[in-house]
């Protein structure tokens, strides 16, 4: 055998300047050579958008020009012995022009190259020029080094690089030349550049490049599961909130007579509600306190209705109670009691009140005053031993759900029979003291202190506050000036109304802070007097108790009269007693507290100090009291905003705390700076609980939001939350459609669709997909405004989302159920014809938003697609599709196994034909896949959908959706789909629309085989479904006529039939062609003959059969022109079968993005994160293996030929790649990648691709080999899959996968699929059996380019060089070919070699500037070029392996495997060096995979 290479060097004259004008992703400074010998330093171009992404990451910019003509004065001469050092401390940063401010990002680098004038003279730019004895290259390189840290750096360290080598090139021009300057500088470069600060030391210096690779596939759309977040239990939300309509005041006073049981002090408190009984007649006495406590009451409930009973009966009580509830119905009634007037409770659980004649006390039985009170209840007992009575009404209670429990169970036992006790469940009581306390007697308290708590809080507060100790320290405040603090409760601007609002933001934050949720939830947000009462409360424990009283409730609350908040309550009425004579007596002006500002500070600190997982903060209620104030109201939204940032968990609190009635009414306020914070606050709720659209609504709050979208002056960030907003409200909500229609929605989001922010653009289209969502007006309103045909440029957005929240506003737009007109049905037929142009987009989630769109489509017109998928299933009947031939050929990359060789053993997790959905993901395949598993030797068994028939499952109900189990298999759709011809699919538009129906068809059965897992089973389920349809119940009488259809299967040789089973539900009688009920592999037919045309196909402008029988309008189902619809024929549900499952849930994904932080650091940006730190770790390990191999390539590879590693491979090794970083090697076969250790010899992973049988793998890549690695396969059907998380314990997952190459048959002549990728740019390039190049860009998802090869052979290998924007082809004509993708279509091909007459195997385009092109033709079956040293290898079918260097001189050639009965290798398939190591991989068909090395100890 003849070796035949050639080496080409291409564009030699051009390289220089492709070099510095294309884009290039490193930001180093790079070193050219101009005429003149002046060697100067320039920053590629690019540089400047990459600055600007780290200032958008980071938050830091810098860029400063050391300019000394324009900016910065020139030094003065200094003697010749001024040290550099003191040259450095003189000089200020400002004098070298640093500029802070100047964005790194505006024209030309920031280190300008010199240019030189036409005299010759030269700008004052650093460096001017590089001449030994002046700066030096130490200086530069400093700068060079500088320039490569990662973006991390401190501004501080640059400036001070700059003052250092600007500084120097001064000093030097000033005192000539001197060695000080070079000291100065060696001396400062470890200091600045081996600091902690800066980074690391050389030797372990990361490669900076590895920083600045972009990733590819590695966003959220990527790494998580495409659904919404699960709901959180919202409580905040009370179901059962009531109010205290009515209140009866029972006071048992009993004026001028003590109770006999009672021995009162002498003096003792007699005030009872502020009003001394002794200061007037006894009953004037009693009717005053009377009034006043009611009074005192309706501050707290005014609409309440009020019932006084003082000194009752047992019957006034009886009669107050009972008429009370009547009125009351199922609201809450208030039940208070003053006893200061009788004796105390009785341990019976009994209160006294007192006979007509007032002559004897009688006592009330607690159960008796249940049953009048009935439930919701709230009770307060204002009397010595209350506790008494708290302890038996429970017990009573106990009583009376025990009698209910006896009825329910017993109808017939006496308790059933009597009127049932109400439960008393929700009552609440609030009693003065304990059972076996007194209350307090102190003449300077009132006599019903707990009622003076529970009723004018600040009152008795400041009373107390001026009787304890430490109100000594606040001179001249005495009881009397308490009375003459000025204002009113109710006005916050007073000194009274302040103090009232401090108290009420310290006891609501105790109350918050110490109870459980839920209580805190029923006590102090369900009911506003019940609310006020238990605030309240806490004072009165808090002042009772240190009167050795105790309070009591139920339900008990934890006790707070310690809680540390009550020394800001101390200070803030220290602060306003200290004014209180000078207010009085001079009348200044009342300073208001610090309170509140405080507050905010402390919460601040906890937002900025806090770490990850805490507990709460504090001051949230706090917060919440702060929006009624004016003053504080932005700074404490902005708190809030960033508070509800945390996550989800921060706004369920902030909701269970009570903030949402505060922001609903404040989009009452007109104030254009409180807009942004309240547009964040309220996406950041409604992202969390949707359900708060109807409030919204109700409030008129959306249009604040329609306001704000339609703000052409508010940021973009804030019109996308808006529109978020706008698009909860819509949400299957039909009075939110409504409301923003009238508000012109649609038209305001129309403008919006060319915004350049990407999520505005995809919110904006998922809002108006959600207004016109079963809502005809709107859709109607979208038609007159043209929005379908405005949404369509956004069907070709760069950013994924935006394309797949398009393609769901198109879909919902075809989707509506109302009736359709012509006019209507034209509009739908558009639409249906643009989106099948996505069929081969590159982004899973856009296809499968495009299946679910054509769903709608055919839920639309399903009377229609049934009579297409009765032609389809016809057509498929008759037609033979050749399969691919399984004879190799000499040369072929990819030899078939024979009988006779080794079992396989079984693929980790992947031991079925189920993993050609996902190879790792639990998913239930529908049965008829599940047939098709795995022979003893690894390879598939032929599959007959006839075993679908002869199943055990029940005839009737075969095909059915429910059952999982589909009437069109895997293969029998793929048939179809290579029935059909879909070469022009791009060029749909402008087509008959009688043949709409067939296309969209046929952009079912693409999908339906499509490589992602989710969009062919979405695809599948919407074929299956109209196929069950369609054959159950529409047989139209001219298919009826065949009889075959549903009699019998199919007798196709190829066993792709589908067999019909007839509406009576019997089994299909088998024909005597039967071969598709066997699972016999069928013998293709010769290869070289063409396949027959199918005897009927129709073409884009024809009509599809039997069309013209339906009406065009859409009818639920329309059986057929002769056939009458039967009512129990349709299956029940079946159209909303398709609607019903037909979700993707990118909506509600997309959503999460509000809910989660946005002001938080990305994890990846965080320097002390886990995630960086496992990053720089890699960036370390890459930097170590690039220089030893450096080391060792250097040095020069005189042999290549110590076999390191040997081992069987489960299948044919064809394609096998070296991971550039890690010791692990990808092996592929024919459908499947076996991962192995080469370091260690083990098998790491063995996982199946997922493609088809008749296909095989014919290329792979690693992208992000520097980084979290991905791996890319290629098969001959044109299909890309991406897998990550092999080769270690997880399974394996796949990333994403779409269709590279539309119009590849799979064959085993070809050249399959081949790809080369640029990490650098991200671009992908694919071709392979067919005549175009074909660029993908996988930021984008999108095909960037087709590049026509302008050959009528295939493209067998792929080169490219990013710098240089060159792509180099070899073709199987012979000729290898170069591409400039930089110019158009027609001039991108600049060069073309026509060295070799035959295959070439490989060409391979050098990455230098001065780059050559090997190439190798056919006679080798492999060949691979080493990028680093000056290697290349071939292998031949002869059994040998010859490795040569860049001379052409052979070093080593390998025949043998090693060991003492070195057996000759097999038939060289494939081989791969590594990219840095001088390593060879070899696979052979005798399934052995080796690896040769230069010497076995390299690592």
């Amino acid at each position: 055998m003849s070796l035949h290479c050639r080496t080409i060097s291409p564009l030699t004259n051009s390289c220089n300047d492709a070099l510095l004008t294309c884009p290039s992703f490193r930001p180093a400074l790079t070193s050219t050579v101009h005429s003149g010998s002046i060697q100067t330093w320039r920053r590629p171009c690019a540089n400047a958008e990459k600055v600007s992404l780290w200032r958008n990451i980071s938050e830091f910019a810098f860029s400063f020009r050391a300019t000394a003509a324009n900016h910065c004065p020139r030094p003065s001469p200094r003697a010749p012995d001024e040290s550099y050092d003191q040259v450095i401390d003189s000089t200020s940063s400002a004098e070298l022009g640093v500029n802070q401010a100047e964005s790194p990002c505006k024209d030309g680098p920031i280190f300008e190259p010199l240019v030189r004038s036409g005299s010759g003279e030269r700008r004052g730019r650093f460096p001017d020029k590089l001449i030994s004895g002046e700066l030096g290259l130490v200086g530069v390189d400093i700068y060079h080094k500088l320039w490569n840290l990662p973006y991390n750096l401190l501004t501080g360290a640059l400036c001070a690089a700059a003052s250092v080598v600007e500084k120097g090139r001064r000093s030097f021009q000033a005192c000539g030349r001197d060695s000080t300057a070079s000291r100065a500088l060696m001396k400062m470069d470890p200091e600045l550049l081996h600091s902690p600060v800066v980074g690391l030391a050389e030797e372990e210096e990361a490669d900076m490049s590895d920083w600045n690779l972009p990733l590819a596939f590695m966003k959220k759309r990527h790494s998580e599961k495409i659904e919404g977040s699960k709901a959180l239990a919202q409580s905040w939300r009370m179901k059962d909130r009531m109010k205290t309509v009515s209140v009866a005041l029972v006071l048992c006073l009993n004026v001028g007579v003590d109770p006999p049981d009672v021995v009162k002090t002498s003096p003792c408190a007699r005030l009872e509600c502020w009003i001394d009984p002794l200061s007037m007649s006894p009953q004037k006495a009693l009717e005053t306190i009377g009034a006043n406590l009611q009074k005192q009451y309706e501050n707290w409930q005014p609409r309440a209705r009020y019932k006084q009973s003082l000194d009752p009966t047992v019957d006034e009580v009886k009669k107050l109670c009972t008429s009370l509830r009547r009125n009351a119905k199922e609201e809450r009634v208030l039940f208070h009691y003053n006893g200061h007037g009788v004796p105390r409770p009785t341990v019976n659980g009994e209160i006294w009140v007192f006979n007509k004649n007032y002559t004897q006390y009688i006592p009330l039985s607690i159960y008796d005053l249940q049953t009048w009170m009935g439930s919701p209840s709230i009770f307060v007992y204002d009397c010595s031993n209350a506790g008494i009575i708290v302890k038996s009404f429970k017990q009573f209670a106990l009583q009376r759900e025990q009698e209910l429990e006896v009825a329910a169970i017993n109808p017939n036992h006496p308790l059933a029979q009597m009127p049932l006790p109400p439960s008393m469940k929700n009552c609440i009581q609030l009693a003065a003291c304990e059972a076996s306390e007194l209350l307090p007697m102190n003449p300077d308290l009132p006599a019903d202190l707990f009622t003076s708590c529970l009723t004018t809080p600040i009152k008795i507060a400041l009373r107390w506050f001026c009787m304890q100790k430490s109100a000594k320290l606040v001179p001249g405040v005495t009881l009397d000036l308490i009375e003459k603090i000025p204002g009113r409760l109710n006005d916050r601007r007073t000194p009274l109304g302040e103090l009232n609002w401090i108290f009420t933001a310290i006891t609501d934050t105790i109350a918050w802070n110490v109870l459980p949720r839920d209580l805190f939830q029923k006590l102090f947000r369900q009911d506003l007097l019940v609310a006020s009462l238990f605030r309240n409360f806490l004072l009165a424990e808090r002042i009772m108790r240190s009167y050795n009283c105790t309070p009591v409730s139920s339900p008990r609350l934890p006790p707070t009269y310690m809680h540390a908040m009550w020394q800001a309550w101390d200070l803030a009425v220290d602060i306003c007693l200290s004014q209180l004579p000078t207010i009085i007596e001079e009348g200044t002006a009342f300073r208001h507290s610090p309170f509140f500002a405080e507050q905010l500070t402390a919460f601040q600190v906890w937002l900025t100090m806090g770490v990850e997982n805490r507990n709460p903060p504090e001051q949230l209620p706090i917060v919440l009291q702060v929006l009624l104030s004016q003053v504080h109201r932005l700074r404490a939204l902005d708190l809030l905003g960033r508070f509800l940032d945390l996550g989800p968990w921060a706004v369920s609190l902030a909701l269970s705390v009570g903030i949402f009635p505060y922001v609903l009414k404040l989009l009452q306020s007109s104030a254009r700076e409180l807009r942004p914070l309240l547009v964040f606050i309220w996406a950041k709720i409604l992202a969390v609980d949707s359900s708060c659209q109807a409030d919204l609504v109700k409030d008129n709050g959306h249009k604040y939001f329609l306001s704000v979208l339609a703000d052409p002056y508010m940021p973009a960030e804030h019109r996308t939350m808006a529109v978020f907003i706008l698009a909860v409200i819509v949400n299957s909500y039909n009075t939110g459609q409504e409301a923003c229609l009238q508000g012109n929605l649609i038209a305001i989001c129309l403008e919006q669709l060319s915004d350049p922010h990407p999520l505005l653009r995809q919110w904006v289209a998922i809002c108006l997909g959600r207004i016109w969502q079963n809502f005809d007006s709107a859709r109607w309103c979208g038609v007159r405004d043209s929005a379908h045909e405005k949404l369509y440029s956004l069907l070709s957005d760069p950013i994924p989302e935006v394309r797949c929240a398009a393609v769901f506003a198109l879909g919902t737009f075809v989707g509506n159920s109302a009736e359709r007109t012509d006019h209507s049905t034209t509009i739908d037929h558009n639409v249906a014809m643009m989106l099948a142009q996505l069929i081969n987009d590159g982004s899973p989630v856009v296809r499968k938003e495009l299946v679910v769109a054509l769903s709608h489509l055919v839920v639309q017109y399903e009377s229609n697609f049934c009579t297409v998928a009765l032609q389809f299933i016809e057509e498929e009947r008759n037609y033979v599709v050749p399969s691919p031939a399984s004879n190799t050929e000499p040369g072929n990359l990819t030899p078939v196994r024979d009988r006779d060789s080794p079992a396989i053993p079984r693929l980790r997790s992947v031991n079925s034909y189920t993993n050609i959905r996902a190879a790792t993901t639990a998913r239930n395949l529908n049965k008829s896949l599940q047939n098709l598993n795995l022979n003893e030797e690894g390879g598939p068994v032929a599959f007959s959908p006839g075993n679908l028939s002869t199943s055990s499952s029940a005839s009737s109900t075969l095909g059915s959706p429910d059952n999982d189990e589909y009437i069109l298999s895997f293969e029998t759709i793929d048939k179809m789909r290579r029935v059909s011809s879909y070469s022009s699919l791009n060029s749909l538009i402008g087509v008959s629309f009688n043949s709409v129906y067939t296309q969209i068809w046929r952009v079912l059965l693409h999908l339906a085989a499509d490589p992602f897992p989710e969009v062919s089973d979405l695809a599948m389920k919407v074929l299956n479904s109209i196929a069950y349809k369609a054959t159950m119940n529409a047989r139209p009488q001219r298919i009826l006529d065949s009889g075959s259809l549903t009699q019998s299967a199919p007798a196709s040789p190829t066993s792709k039939g589908t067999h019909i089973h007839q509406a009576g539900g019997s089994p299909p009688m088998p024909s005597p062609s039967s071969s598709s009920l066997t699972n016999e592999v069928p013998k293709p037919p010769n290869r070289e003959l063409p396949p027959a045309r199918p005897p009927y196909t129709p073409t884009l402008g024809g009509q599809a059969p039997h069309s013209h029988q339906f009406p065009r309008t859409r009818k639920m189902f329309d059986k057929g022109p002769d056939q009458t619809a039967e009512d129990g024929d349709e299956p029940g549900g079946h159209r909303n079968f398709i609607s019903a499952t037909m979700q993707t849930g990118l909506c509600d994904w997309s959503a999460k993005y509000f809910a989660q932080p946005v002001m938080k650091i990305p994890e990846e940006h965080d320097v002390e994160s886990q995630v960086r730190k496992e990053r720089e770790w890699r960036f370390l390990r890459n930097a170590r293996v690039r220089r030893q191999s450096l080391h060792i390539t250097q040095k020069g590879v005189t042999r290549l030929d110590d076999q390191i590693f040997i081992n069987r491979n489960p299948g044919v090794p064809s394609v096998v790649k070296f991971h550039p970083f890690n010791p692990c090697i990808a092996v592929a076969d024919k459908d499947s990648i076996c991962f192995w250790d080469w370091e260690k010899g083990e098998r790491l992973d063995y996982f199946y691709n997922g493609n088809p049988r008749y296909t095989r793998i014919t290329a792979m890549e690693y992208l992000n080999g520097h980084d979290c690695s991905l791996l890319l396969t290629a098969t001959d059907d044109g299909a890309l899959r991406i897998w990550k998380n092999f080769a270690d314990q997880r399974n394996p997952e796949m990333v994403t996968a779409w269709q590279g190459l539309s119009d590849m048959l799979p064959t085993t002549r070809g050249a399959g699929m081949v790809v080369d990728w640029e990490q650098e740019t991200g671009l992908l390039m694919t071709s392979g059996d067919v005549r175009v190049i074909r660029i993908w860009d996988t930021e984008r998802e999108m095909k960037v380019q087709d590049i026509p090869t302008g050959a009528d052979s295939c493209v067998t290998s792929l080169s490219c060089d990013s710098q240089r924007s060159l792509i180099a082809a070899g073709l199987g004509d012979g000729s290898v070919r170069v591409y400039d993708r930089r110019m158009g279509p027609n001039e991108c091909r600049v060069m073309t070699y026509r060295e070799h007459g035959a295959w070439v195997v490989k060409a391979h385009l050098q990455k230098e500037s001065e780059g050559h092109i090997i190439s190798t033709v056919k006679g080798l079956t492999a060949l691979d070029i080493h990028p680093q040293a000056n290697l290349f290898a071939c292998g031949s079918m002869n059994q040998f392996i010859a490795v040569y260097n860049s001379n052409g001189d052979i070093i080593s050639n390998i025949k043998y495997y090693d060991g003492f009965m070195g057996q000759r290798i097999g038939a060289i398939s494939c081989l791969a060096f590594h990219p840095y190591w001088p390593h060879l991989a070899v696979g052979s068909n005798d399934y052995y995979m080796s690896i040769y090395s230069a010497e076995k100890k390299l690592r």
